[in-house]
């Protein structure tokens, strides 16, 4: 895929530099428009080019301008109104079309076609996330936001996306990246990163998309065990001893990462932690039961907010409120206030087991006092869980994690 990419921009930048007269001195706003009305494909590429570097030179009050430019090429409200009322009298395919050209704004297109360029698809990513960083509570760049994220909802479905195990034998570069990504139990050093991928009971795979061959932009650690592990602090202990993958009954998803900023919303773990325990099942038959260690990274904020009276130190105590909190704790929506419990649980995972003092570490002990959970992903029961929750948002638990959240709420009333 990297080969591929090389030679592609190598293309484009040889044609790049037949067509371009030198030094565009029209404005950035006169580019995007030109952009959007180019037929020719060379000078499309030009333009496009021109643009996203422009762009990434920017500082951020120039970006935030740029993007408000963007945002201003929006829809005409009475041509759609029109078209629809065309459309609702004489529903024929030139109706259609001309509804839908109407109802798409123009910045859509302007996105296509910076998206032309080699290279750009990871450029775009990367611009996203300073909109998103920019544009917090600015309603029109909010509605920006909704075009890109319906692109890449496009760009980046599953279909397109490759599946890559990461081990010590990777490139580098993918290595150092998967270091910098770790968002849930930070990797100190090589070593470290070592004991998560080179023994024989240890696993990591990433997504990856063509365009963007050389950033993941997912991926999962997995612990192969005997059992299911109720703290991570043993789970990466230094001194553990490895196991042969074939003597483990159980595969623990224990960290899972998004890479990218710029695809906030456009979600992959679903897919990846299917396939990953589809494959893993192919090749380790021995494999029966497939449950994650994850953080609850709202326990100890729900506490601040209801101004629970808990005593942190009592184990018995913090796996009854942390049951009782993913179990019982709802938004105004009725989804759980947790959000690795809404994904998993979204997913078709199930509540499994709850563990105190399963994280330690100063990160565990401010978000969670310490607790975490196994989600069990029940490859029979993982379509039917996910149907319970979508249309009730049912919060499905084991009898173990039932009878804490119960018992809390004894002591509660």
């Amino acid at each position: 895929m990297t080969l591929l990419a090389d030679l592609l921009s190598t293309v484009f930048e040889r044609r790049l530099r037949a067509a371009d007269p030198g030094h565009d001195s029209r404005t950035t706003p006169e580019l995007m428009k030109a952009l959007v009305g180019a037929t020719g494909e060379v000078s499309g590429l030009v333009i496009a080019g021109l643009i996203l570097t422009r762009v990434e030179a920017m500082d951020d009050a120039d970006k935030l301008e740029f993007f408000h430019q963007m945002a201003a090429m929006n829809i005409d409200p009475s041509r759609v109104r029109d078209t629809l009322a065309t459309y609702e009298e004489t529903p024929d395919k030139a109706s259609y079309r001309a509804f839908l050209a109407a109802a798409e704004p123009p910045r859509q297109e302007l996105i296509r076609r910076l998206n032309q360029v080699p290279g750009a698809t990871g450029r775009l990513v990367r611009m996203r996330a300073d909109l998103l960083r920019l544009g917090r509570g600015d309603a029109d760049l909010q509605a920006l936001d909704l075009d890109f994220r319906h692109l890449f909802a496009s760009w980046f479905n599953r279909g397109f996306l490759v599946l890559r195990p990461i081990n010590w034998s990777s490139p580098a570069q993918i290595l150092d990246k998967i270091i910098a990504y770790e968002a849930v139990h930070a990797i100190d050093s090589w070593d470290d990163l070592r004991r998560r991928l080179q023994p024989d009971d240890r696993r990591c795979f990433a997504f990856f998309h063509p365009a963007m061959p050389d950033e993941p932009l997912i991926f999962v650690e997995v612990a192969l065990t005997s059992g299911v592990p109720g703290s991570v602090q043993q789970l990466l202990a230094e001194d553990r001893a490895p196991m042969q993958a074939t003597d483990a009954d159980a595969a623990v998803f224990y960290s899972i990462s998004n890479c990218q900023a710029g695809l906030a919303s456009v979600s992959f773990g679903n897919s990846l932690i299917k396939q990953v325990a589809a494959d893993l099942s192919a090749e380790l038959p021995g494999l029966k039961t497939f449950v994650t260690l994850s953080p609850i990274p709202g326990l100890m904020k729900y506490v601040t907010d209801t101004a629970e009276n808990v005593d942190i130190s009592d184990d018995t105590t913090m796996r009854q409120l942390a049951a009782h909190y993913l179990i019982n704790a709802k938004t105004n929506a009725g989804q759980p206030l947790d959000s690795v419990a809404r994904f998993h649980l979204g997913n078709g995972a199930l509540v499994h087991a709850i563990h105190a003092r399963a994280d330690i570490s100063d990160k565990g002990m401010a978000q969670s006092g310490g607790v975490m959970v196994n989600y069990l992903y029940d490859l029979g029961r993982v379509s039917q869980n996910h149907e319970r929750f979508a249309s009730a948002a049912e919060v499905i638990a084991d009898a173990e994690p039932r009878a804490l959240a119960a018992a809390y709420l004894k002591t509660q009333s």
